[in-house]
Formats: structure tokens, sequence, C-alpha cells
């Protein structure tokens, strides 16, 4: 159902045993929309999507997730000398919906032969996936999580590494795949990406701010996010904030 609130979280601390390193995180994700995390390395964008994924348990608070979440993952660390097909990687969102002892079989391929159609790759399925570009590679990712049949897709970084084309073509599906009734959540250091969002999440360990762009993202919000260090880009009518230690 458009609107329907796929993930939750009210008061939310998770971390890895120690002291939390996410806390205080109130946000939703609902079907259809686009929410955008923002923060430093080791701001806890990536803890919050292992949250998610039930992988971390939370240590305080309430986190609530309807449905499967596809994992969308950096390609940049994953393995690219595996010989397998872009058909295959698709293929192995299907584990996640089958017993331990059954393997994929025909339907499963037909599944992921299926998504790599939907997100413009049915044409390189028989192509080994560490030859594939970049942005060719995120999309076998996204193809992979379709498979799953997740209503809520989590990429991590994802635009990380891709050339402009590679990259407004996959911001071009993600936003398709929100038009289609999926929520997506983009862990991102783009300002001009998350502006485009429907709504952005500040963290830097807590959370910073939550709502729509043009009410979150000013410069005290930015400040608070990235520890004030920041710089203005020229030519960019003071709008595109990007922080300084990417520079």
């Amino acid at each position: 159902m458009p609107g329907e609130s796929l993930i939750e979280a009210e008061s939310l601390a998770a971390g890895y045993g120690g002291p939390p390193a996410i806390s205080g995180v109130s946000f939703s994700l609902a079907a259809g929309r686009r929410l955008a995390l923002l923060g430093p390395n080791g701001g806890g964008k990536t803890t919050l999507l292992r949250a998610a994924l039930g992988e971390l348990r939370p240590s305080a608070g309430r986190l609530s997730v309807q449905g499967r979440c596809g994992y969308v993952p950096q390609t940049e660390r994953t393995r690219l000398d595996y010989p397998v097909s872009a058909l295959d990687v698709a293929t192995m969102g299907a584990l996640s919906r089958l017993p331990w002892w059954r393997r994929t079989g025909r339907a499963d391929r037909r599944g992921a032969a299926a998504a790599l159609e939907r997100v413009g790759l049915g044409g390189l399925a028989t192509r080994t996936f560490g030859e594939l570009s970049g942005g060719q590679r995120q999309r076998v990712l996204i193809a992979r999580a379709l498979v799953q049949d997740a209503g809520a897709l989590l990429l991590d970084e994802p635009f990380s590494g891709l050339d402009r084309p590679s990259a407004a073509g996959l911001e071009a599906l993600i936003d398709e795949l929100a038009g289609e009734g999926r929520g997506v959540a983009i862990a991102t250091h783009d300002l001009n990406r998350a502006r485009r969002c429907d709504a952005v999440l500040c963290l830097n360990r807590v959370q910073v701010a939550f709502g729509p762009p043009a009410e979150v993202l000013d410069r005290e919000t930015l400040e608070a996010t990235y520890g004030g260090a920041i710089v203005e880009l020229p030519g960019a009518e003071g709008k595109a904030i990007l922080p300084a230690h990417h520079h």
C-alpha cells in the first residue's frame, strides 16, 4: 500500500556489544518514499542499516520492520575475482526465501533474469560480475534485492566511484523503484542527491535531525552532523555544502 510504513524507529540505540554506535534515532520510511542517510564516516549510517536488516539487536528503544529488506552494499567492497555471472549474483537473492537445504532452481533463475531486465541489464545476464562497470554492478545488486521480494531497499553508498552518467542512471532507477511503491534508504555523502529525496536523516552517532530536505539541510544542521568541517562549493548558489574532509 502506498504510504504504508515499512521501517519505524523510536529512540533507537544499537551497537556491537560496547557503547552504542548510534542512539536517540527516531524516523520512519514509508512505501514509495526515498530516505537519505547523511553523516560522516563512522557516524552510524551502516550500523542503522544493519539494525534494519536484523543483524544487530537494538540495545534501547524500538525498531519495527514490515516485510523484507534488501541490502545493496558498496560494490567497492565486493570481491570481483569470483567467476560468477550477473545472473548468478541476482539469483542469490532467492536464497533468503528458501529452506537451507534447497538449492535455487529454474523458477528462481527466471525470476532473476526478469529482475535483471527490470534494472536494464537483461542483455548482460551471462557477463561475469567482475567485468561489469561500477554502475552495472550496482544494478545487479539491486536486481538481487528485487529477487528477495524486498519492499524496502537499503543502499550503502551506491554512488561511490560512479561516473556522472552512471550515477544519473542509477538515481533514475531508484526513483522508478520508489514510484512502484518500494521504500528506499540511501546512505550517502552527496547533499545534492539528498535534497532530491523525500526525507533526510542526519546522523553523527546520535540523531541530529530528521525531516524534509528543505527543512533539515541548513548550515546549522550540517555543521552539527559533520562536526563543523564544511565548505561551500563555488558556483553552487550556496546550496551545495560538502564535508571538507572529502576534498
